[in-house]
């Protein structure tokens, strides 16, 4: 595979969100979001049966079937299937989420093409752009086995799918939805993707291995990135939360002190520090595009804004003095 998609928007909305992950977001809420997301210039949009179990892809469905489908890009993920039951009711998976549903792990070439077409039901639109295979990873300890004991149905399956459907024309680009890097490597290795979600390890605050590792791999293989958690999950927006997961108000004492010293030098130079986070991770040359997740109508407007506000040279130059950034790691502009 040779020929590359390239996804023509530098950033996106991520769905975690809608789906309630954090926080209740009410229906109205999630409508204006999106509508002040389109308002702001987004036109890509990246969503996941998993996120709040249907609740966000329901969402996106509502917004983005109005629209000319040529109009926008979408992405979702395969790897869960969901399933209506009475498991649910005490909703220990997603306790913001209202949705019925549970899930299941099929990586198979059926639970794959299964994956795609609930998603399309459930969004009521035709066609996604987009795939990425979700989860699929050493930190996820909800799958029913090791990671590695579920490749190699994955590679036979799954990816081997995904490559046929993008050969037919039927998706653009697929690759892996994770919040590891080890899934990534092995998959350009045992297979042919093009356009990973690399989410939870590219930002301001870690990014040394995807420079010295992730980055030079991608390169060998024509594959590219979406970045995911840019600002961590909030915590460089200001949030008192890093990553995901039931611990991440429990934040390790030297990420807190790299924050602070990264506020500091934004201060000297009058830079606003969720600008200059969102800016450095679609600094890469392997980046395509840079994902955040929105819940509020003011988060889209902001956000989009950030991407264009002018950050000086000095900045990055005095990051990179004073160790904050890797000596290598690549700066607008």
């Amino acid at each position: 595979m040779t020929d590359r998609y390239e996804l023509p928007h530098p950033i996106g909305m991520g769905g975690v969100a809608l789906g309630n992950e954090f926080r209740v977001t009410t229906d109205r809420q999630a409508a204006d979001t999106l509508e002040a997301a389109w308002e702001a210039g987004i036109r890509y949009f990246d969503v996941a049966p998993h996120y709040g179990v249907g609740l966000a892809e329901r969402r996106y469905g509502q917004f983005l079937h109005h629209k000319p489908r040529e109009s926008f890009v979408l992405s979702s993920k395969v790897g869960r299937l969901l399933k209506a039951g009475p498991e649910h009711r005490n909703q220990q998976l997603m306790p913001y989420s209202p949705s019925p549903n549970i899930e299941v792990y099929d990586y198979s070439r059926e639970g794959t093409l299964r994956s795609i077409e609930d998603t399309l039901q459930r969004t009521g639109l035709d066609s996604l752009d987009v795939v990425f295979v979700h989860d699929l990873s050493p930190d996820n300890g909800a799958l029913p086995k090791d990671w590695l004991e579920l490749w190699p149905e994955a590679v036979e399956g799954c990816f081997a799918t995904l490559s046929e459907l993008r050969d037919q024309g039927v998706i653009k680009a697929w690759g892996m939805g994770v919040n590891r890097p080890e899934p990534i490597l092995k998959s350009m290795e045992d297979s042919d993707p093009d356009l990973h979600l690399m989410a939870s390890q590219y930002s301001l605050v870690e990014h040394d291995h995807a420079i010295e590792t992730v980055f030079p791999a991608a390169r060998k293989h024509g594959n590219s990135f979406v970045i995911g958690s840019a600002l961590n999950a909030g915590f460089l927006a200001g949030l008192h939360r890093y990553h995901y997961g039931d611990k991440n108000s429990v934040i390790a004492k030297e990420r807190m002190e790299k924050r602070d010293r990264l506020r500091e030098v934004a201060f000297d130079h009058g830079v606003n520090l969720l600008a200059a986070a969102l800016q450095f991770a679609k600094a890469p040359d392997v980046v395509q595009t840079v994902v955040v997740g929105l819940g509020r109508p003011d988060e889209a407007i902001d956000d989009v804004a950030a991407m264009n506000m002018p950050i000086p040279a000095e900045f990055w130059q005095d990051l990179r003095g004073a160790g904050l950034i890797h000596k290598d790691a690549p700066v607008p502009g």
